[in-house]
């Protein structure tokens, strides 16, 4: 069945350029980010051109984990991003490219900076975290670079518990799959 561009976009999304959809956004609805500044959550925008998760083929994968992305963090977010921090708050990055994009652009201290580039960045868990304290993401095949990333926020047996937990439960992956808060 065709579905409409909108359907794979997120409700805050402008600028056409992802080669894949950026699922852990697809779940915010205005609403919910209305509801969210209303109980004192801020938010902040970054432009990303999601790559490719996956080539469909195991070899291609394995060659190259992690495609180039671009983003864009303007002046503003990269204020609301540093603010955040200096007043002891935590930054939640919704998305492992979200991720990616500001542990680029972060300074030894954390500090975020406004920038425009393309990341190859791999984060595993031996990368030690700058700017971003949480991640709200999809859930990822096992063989996917996302859960190396994951090891950045807790140890990989925790990540691999909660994906036994996961699969016992039959919950959905991917684009259109549950979210989970790493915290």
């Amino acid at each position: 069945m065709p579905w409409d561009l909108d359907y794979y976009q997120t409700v805050y999304a402008r600028e056409p350029g992802s080669a894949e959809m950026p699922s852990a956004g697809r779940a915010f609805t205005w609403k919910l980010l209305f509801d969210l500044r209303h109980s004192g959550v801020n938010s902040a925008y970054i432009v990303l051109h999601a790559g490719l998760s996956s080539y469909m083929d195991d070899l291609l994968d394995a060659k190259h984990p992690s495609s180039e992305e671009e983003y864009f963090i303007s002046e503003e977010t990269a204020e609301k991003i540093n603010n955040t921090h200096s007043k002891g708050g935590r930054v939640i990055a919704v998305g492992t490219t979200v991720v990616r994009a500001l542990e680029s652009v972060a300074d030894g201290t954390g500090k975020v900076k406004a920038m425009h580039g393309y990341t190859r960045l791999h984060i595993t868990a031996i990368h030690k975290l700058k700017a971003v304290d949480g991640l709200l993401t999809g859930l990822h095949e096992p063989e996917a670079s996302h859960l190396d990333l994951l090891s950045a926020f807790v140890p990989a047996e925790k990540i691999y518990e909660a994906y036994e937990e996961a699969i016992k439960r039959k919950y959905l992956w991917h684009e259109f799959g549950d979210l989970n808060l790493i915290l």
